[in-house]
């Protein structure tokens, strides 16, 4: 969302996809597409927030419908947006975290609320609808509870770096580059703020058969 590339970014992710070359990790603004897909028969997308987040701008560019024909012919717009490669390939393939050896990878947080969730690693046997919560959890939040794993860094998504400067005192409030704090590595950059997208290279890492 909130880009002018969506169908380019699409068939980017697809050809990795094809390849074996991608590990998609779920996040809310998914949750969010499908909740409006489900519900496109209630005029959903008229909901302010779809407009404030790319997501009716998105929906055009995917199908190839104006805005106009979003709220003039909903109902086949509703039937491509259905049967576009998002739902019917990308979004299926996305997992709700990553585990390698020294990392999780996750969008928001994983979904834990005290230590012994942590400490016997609950978030394994999570439901869908904890996962749903997760992926909108504030990282700084849970990172300032201490919920973090022993042994793993935790690399999210979803909140701001800026928050960052909560603890390091010599972050500037307009930093928008990768915190790196113990057990967590948070990358959002705020994109549609900053201009910048945050790259993380992870090198000598093992992860395995994507397959």
């Amino acid at each position: 969302d909130r880009g002018v590339e969506a169908l380019q970014l699409q068939e980017f992710i697809l050809e990795l996809l094809s390849k074996d070359q991608v590990i998609l990790i779920r996040g809310n603004h998914e949750d969010l597409t499908l909740n409006l897909l489900h519900n496109w028969s209630r005029n959903s997308y008229l909901h302010r927030h779809h407009h404030l987040n790319g997501r009716l701008d998105t929906i055009c560019q995917l199908t190839g419908f104006s805005e106009r024909e979003v709220f003039t012919k909903p109902n086949e717009v509703g039937k491509a947006f259905l049967l576009n490669p998002l739902f019917q390939t990308i979004i299926p393939a996305m997992v709700d975290y990553f585990e390698t050896e020294h990392y999780i990878f996750v969008h928001g947080w994983l979904p834990v609320f005290n230590e012994d969730d942590v400490a016997e690693r609950r978030w394994e046997n999570s439901s869908e609808r904890m996962w749903k919560s997760a992926r909108f959890t504030e990282w700084y939040k849970m990172y300032k509870d201490g919920l973090t794993v022993p042994g793993k860094t935790i690399v999210c998504g979803h909140r701001s770096t800026r928050y960052g400067r909560m603890f390091d005192e010599n972050r500037k409030d307009d930093d928008y580059s990768i915190f790196y704090g113990d057990g967590v590595i948070a990358l959002d950059a705020t994109t549609i703020q900053s201009g910048r997208i945050n790259v993380l290279v992870i090198e000598n890492e093992e992860v395995g058969d994507l397959r």
